[in-house]
């Protein structure tokens, strides 16, 4: 056992680093996603504010986003049963309906955000507000956002990689000179 105890701090050090680039990484792609709900929640909660104040759900959802191909944040009205009153976000032509309980999430809370997934391959960064009859759905696709998420993926492994070949390397001079110096 004791022939392994001189691998020891070479080991903790490895881990040490594994868990550092595994940190930078789960770090990033945290604020990275969760910086994608940011324009949707402000969207989210201004359409709930004005419908609060008598606003018109049409008035909310001019236009069409193809949520499949577009990255630019659209709007969709829910009534409290779940069933679409008015939007701007479509899906092979029509507007999309959500779970209900994805819905229902944002009661009692000041929104709630998730990744929706409506159609295969069309991940979409949803923030929810629930008031009196309505539910407020804005999202915008994620593309872009997973496109980053995966950069940062390959930079990170790649620093770790390097910086483990880097130790390895150091672990090797160390045992070379101590094997010449014995």
């Amino acid at each position: 056992m004791k022939q392994y105890a001189k691998y020891l701090p070479w080991l903790t050090a490895a881990a040490v680093l594994v868990v550092i680039f595994g940190a930078i990484y789960g770090v990033v792609q945290q604020a990275e996603r969760s910086g994608a709900n940011l324009p949707q929640v402000q969207i989210a909660e201004d359409v709930a504010a004005s419908l609060k104040l008598g606003a018109t759900p049409a008035s909310f959802t001019p236009g069409r986003v193809d949520m499949a191909a577009s990255l630019a944040p659209f709007v969709i009205i829910y009534d409290t049963s779940g069933k679409v009153v008015s939007g701007s976000g479509y899906l092979a032509g029509q507007i999309p309906s959500a779970p209900l309980g994805m819905l229902e999430s944002a009661k009692g809370a000041e929104y709630h955000a998730i990744t929706w997934e409506p159609e295969t391959g069309v991940r979409i960064a949803s923030v929810t507000v629930a008031i009196d009859k309505y539910y407020v759905l804005s999202g915008r696709n994620l593309r872009e956002v997973e496109r980053s998420e995966g950069n940062t993926f390959w930079l990170s492994a790649f620093g770790g990689v390097v910086t483990l070949a880097m130790l390895g390397t150091c672990f090797i001079v160390v045992a070379w000179h101590a094997k010449r110096s014995s």
